[in-house]
């Protein structure tokens, strides 16, 4: 069997480890893939946004299972012209993919599917928007429409923060296309948690609730990032709420979805805050979180492709996912002024050491092979990964395994799953 997946990441790195963990031991390639891939997959010289690229090599050898990882080529309809190609594709189509290419279209689907959800207002003139925020007061979030790197989303304390990220957005351009109009949301209280959810459209199969860091910083300082760590299970997220969340979340947007002629197949992903009234949707995304990914896949229980084909092929069941116990911990390691300007081109060391540590898997994320060594090459360079009987054995053993990593300006956080651990 002939695999393809699309991407770089430290998402894509925990994808081709896990599918190359599969019975059915496929051969793997990786466009473009860093690093660690390259460890144990074929790389491909195609940038995972070069849809043309792609598709060319696709149609060519033909792969079995294409597994698409970044939400840009989702966006950009690279399921669909792979599917032209009679080819089997897992990942949403150009319009599905819209739930989290236009956080307009998806406050709009969820608002008529009955989804909890924060209460929102669209704006394209600065303005207008702040006189807005005057009206409603602060605290408020303000969200960039479209793709931004994780980075389109501000929370803000004051109305001072608020007037600042509207003009950022909307008159300086700091998101450029994605920028150009906004959502001002009402600012929701509690703890975030993330939920994945594999379909083929008409059945749902919830994955292992995760919970993500955003902020670059200890304690949730700083500005937001990609994600500086993950730890599954969400303690948070209590079993009783899983049906609740899969029927009045999943069940009512795939529903609203289906009555507007879009039949969403992949993985659904809803960042959800559990607030006093119950969980409420913040966003959806058209794939696999990062790094919810490289905390998830570590505990799934044997094989992986045998879903992903049966979101394909319309036949999801839930005795296609199983886990193990064992909690588990991913640290993230990033450049030195992430998300800010870093600097790339550092050599990274203790890679094979880290790799010792007991249950623990390095991820690479931004990295690159040159001349035998391994460079960053990115804001988020590592995805420091380690199971655990418990969550503060987990958290232990990724620690460990980060103390024998060094590379110049490496910085981490250094509380993951602390939220969790003191409860």
């Amino acid at each position: 069997m002939k695999v393809l997946v699309i991407g770089g990441g430290g998402r894509e790195h925990a994808l081709v480890w896990k599918l190359l963990n599969d019975s059915r031991k496929p051969e793997v390639y990786c466009a473009p893939g860093n690093a660690g891939t390259a460890e144990l997959a074929t790389n491909l010289d195609i940038g995972s946004e070069d849809v043309r690229g792609i598709v060319a090599w696709a149609r060519e050898n033909r792969p079995d299972l294409t597994v698409v990882g970044p939400e840009a080529p989702l966006c950009a309809g690279l399921t669909d012209l792979l599917e032209k190609e009679g080819l089997r594709v897992f990942g949403p189509s150009r319009e599905a993919s819209r739930m989290e290419g236009s956080k307009v279209f998806a406050k709009d689907v969820m608002m008529a599917a009955g989804v909890p959800t924060a209460q929102s207002s669209t704006f394209t003139d600065a303005a207008k928007a702040i006189d807005f925020i005057h009206d409603i007061g602060a605290p408020v979030v303000i969200k960039a429409e479209g793709l931004a790197a994780g980075k389109g989303v501000t929370v803000c304390a004051t109305l001072q923060e608020a007037e600042r990220a509207i003009q950022e957005s909307l008159v300086e351009g700091a998101f450029g296309d994605a920028g150009r109009r906004i959502l001002v949301e009402e600012f929701l209280e509690g703890e975030e948690v993330s939920v994945l959810a594999l379909t083929d459209g008409v059945h749902v199969v919830l994955l292992a609730s995760a919970q993500d860091h955003k902020r670059a910083f200890d304690n949730d300082q700083g500005p937001n990032t990609g994600g500086m760590g993950a730890y599954s299970p969400a303690p948070i997220l209590t079993p009783e709420l899983m049906p609740v969340i899969e029927r009045e979340v999943f069940g009512r947007t795939l529903s609203e979805l289906k009555n507007r002629g879009i039949h969403y197949k992949g993985v659904l992903y809803a960042g959800l805050m559990m607030t006093k009234a119950g969980p409420k949707t913040l966003e959806f995304n058209c794939r696999f979180g990062d790094p919810e990914t490289q905390v998830i896949l570590p505990r799934i229980e044997g094989d992986l492709i045998p879903a992903l084909e049966a979101c394909i092929d319309g036949t999801l069941s839930p005795e296609l996912v199983r886990y193990k116990p064992e909690a588990c911990v991913c640290v993230v390691m990033a450049a030195g002024g992430y998300p800010g300007a870093y600097q790339k081109g550092k050599e990274i060391r203790g890679l094979k050491m880290a790799a010792k540590v007991k249950q623990a898997v390095v991820f690479h994320a931004g990295t690159r092979l040159q001349d035998g060594k391994v460079l960053s090459a990115g804001g988020r360079v590592l995805g420091v990964t380690a199971l655990g009987q418990t969550l503060k054995e987990a958290v232990d053993r990724a620690y460990q395994a980060v103390g024998k990593i060094s590379y110049d300006g490496a910085m981490f956080r250094r509380d993951i799953a602390t939220k969790a651990l003191v409860k």
